[in-house]
Order: structure tokens, then sequence, then C-alpha cells
């Protein structure tokens, strides 16, 4: 028998504003990610991506529609339980980083972990343990503005690891990037996916980055298109 998908969407539709200026940017999507798969997400911009993973991330809640994330529904919980969903189970990474500009790439690590608690000690110890994943560990001690981009990246997705997350939501990760750094970042994402089990969702607007994925899922006019399945 077939394990539970990770998470499964079904009918999600997305409507933001009211009346006459209402804009439908999800219009029912169905949708089931296993537990370990590597993900891309494409289509042209208003298609419904951007929504969807904002959706996946628990950073918005469908208008209709029922989201699952390891059987829980989340359309059900509040914000606060989403927060604690988020921070449990979700690391994210960006396009622009977003790295603290004056903290060492070990503190920019450990950030996650401040929130959560966790004793200074074993704060560093988890922190450099995940630069050294990503293959930083001797940068530790240097600022954003001493790495090039393919090494903020990599800060980036250590930080996002740190807290030994589910799912990695992956949002253009090498849209800042030239070729070399960013097939880079893409062999760092599929290592890390079939290494630690790690599920990564990704968009992305260049096919071959999609590429390094195991599913992608095309969509269009706040519907999937389409799915192909590559490995």
């Amino acid at each position: 028998m077939a394990a539970d998908p990770l998470i499964r969407l079904r009918g999600v539709a997305k409507t933001y504003g009211q009346g006459a200026t209402a804009f439908q940017a999800l219009k029912g999507v169905d949708l089931e990610i296993a537990k370990g798969d590597f993900v891309a997400v494409m289509g042209p911009s208003g298609s419904g991506k951007s929504t969807t993973m904002n959706i996946l991330g628990c950073l918005d809640v469908p208008s209709t529609g029922e989201f699952l994330f390891r059987g829980v529904h989340v359309e059900h919980l509040d914000r606060d339980e989403r927060a604690l969903l988020r921070r449990k189970y979700l690391g994210f990474v960006f396009q622009g980083f977003n790295l603290l500009a004056r903290t060492t790439a070990l503190e920019n690590v450990e950030l996650p972990l401040l929130y959560r608690g966790d004793p200074a000690r074993e704060r560093r110890a988890t922190a450099l343990a995940a630069l050294d994943k990503v293959g930083l560990k001797p940068w530790w001690d240097h600022t954003p503005a001493e790495l090039s981009g393919g090494q903020q990246q990599r800060v980036a997705i250590a930080r996002a690891i740190v807290t030994n997350p589910d799912v990695l939501l992956a949002d253009e990760p090498t849209g800042n990037l030239d070729s070399e750094r960013s097939i880079e970042i893409m062999q760092l994402l599929t290592d890390l996916n079939r290494t630690s089990g790690i599920t990564v969702l990704m968009v992305t607007h260049e096919p071959d980055m999609a590429a390094f994925a195991n599913t992608i899922v095309h969509f269009k006019d706040g519907l999937v298109e389409r799915i192909e399945r590559r490995h």
C-alpha cells in the first residue's frame, strides 16, 4: 500500500479582494507531494505558483479547499498554530539570500535556533554542523560581505536546514547567481534531498534548474496544468 502523501491540496482556491475587484489567484488546485520528493514548480507570472508556495509555506491560507500536511488540516489552524508548524517542519531559502549583514555566517545560521530557545553551546554545534553540510564550515566567522553570492546562498541553505525540517521551500534559489554557481547550488539541494531525505519544493523560471528535480509541476491560469515525473 502506498504511503499517504506528505502534502495534499484538494480543490484549493485563493481569491484576493472582494466584489468587482476580486482576483482569483488559484481556481481549484489538486496536488500531492510525497515525502522525500524533489519538486520544481514552474509557470508564467500570474499562474498561481507563488500563491501555492505561500500556502504550502503556511504564510497564507486557502479561501476554500483543503491543505493537509502530515495528515493535519492546515486550513483549520490559527495563525499561531501555523507559525509553530512553520518553525518545526519548514525551512525557507530565498532568491535574495536574506542574511543579516553585520553578523557572521555562524550567527546567521544560529538564528532559527535562537528563536527556538536552544542553549548557546548547542546552537553553535548544530549551526557548525549545518555549515559543514553545505561545505562552508571554514568560513563560519565571515560576514556576508566577505562571501561570494554562491557562498551566501549556501549560508542561507544551512540556516534553512539547521532545524532539521521535513520540507525545504526554495523560491528562485539560483535567481541571483551565475550559471556555474547555480549548478553548484542545485547539486547541493539534490544532495541534501538524497542524503537527508528532506523534501524540496522549489519555484524556478529556469528549465535547466528544474531538470534537477524528480517532479515538475507546471502551473497555468491558477491551476496545475500538468505534472512531469522525471525519475
